[in-house]
């Protein structure tokens, strides 16, 4: 499968942003899926993840309650809603997935993931 990520841009602090990643190719409903974003000289983190049926999902502590993550399985799509957005979300979001057995399993590594998309840029100003 093929991911590709949009919907990055500048905001300002307290904005909402919607990131979309679209899949081509492969089953897409078989993927469990996440989001992680990667700041200027940081690792890489995890932001949320979703499983195939899109009816569990979580959270890393530093966006729950502010972001949420859905999927549209007959458009091949997940999102990441972002609102209440702070400075502090300036990153690349990478969205990614895995093809997986488990309905309602979601996986909150970056190791555990196989492909990628190839990264928006969220900039929140102060």
């Amino acid at each position: 499968v093929q991911l590709q990520a949009f919907g990055g841009g500048l905001v300002q602090a307290g904005a909402s942003l919607r990131l979309s990643c679209v899949a081509s190719r492969g089953s897409f409903s078989r993927y469990a899926l996440g989001w992680f974003r990667q700041a200027p000289g940081k690792e890489r983190e995890f932001v949320a993840a979703v499983s195939r049926s899109g009816g569990v999902a979580d959270y890393s502590d530093s966006v729950k309650g502010r972001f949420t993550i859905s999927r549209d399985n007959a458009k091949n799509t997940v999102y990441l809603q972002m609102d209440s957005l702070k400075p502090e979300d300036t990153a690349v979001y990478y969205c990614a997935g895995r093809h997986t057995i488990l309905t309602a399993g979601i996986l909150t590594g970056a190791v555990d993931y196989t492909y990628w998309g190839q990264g928006t840029l969220v900039t929140v100003s102060s």
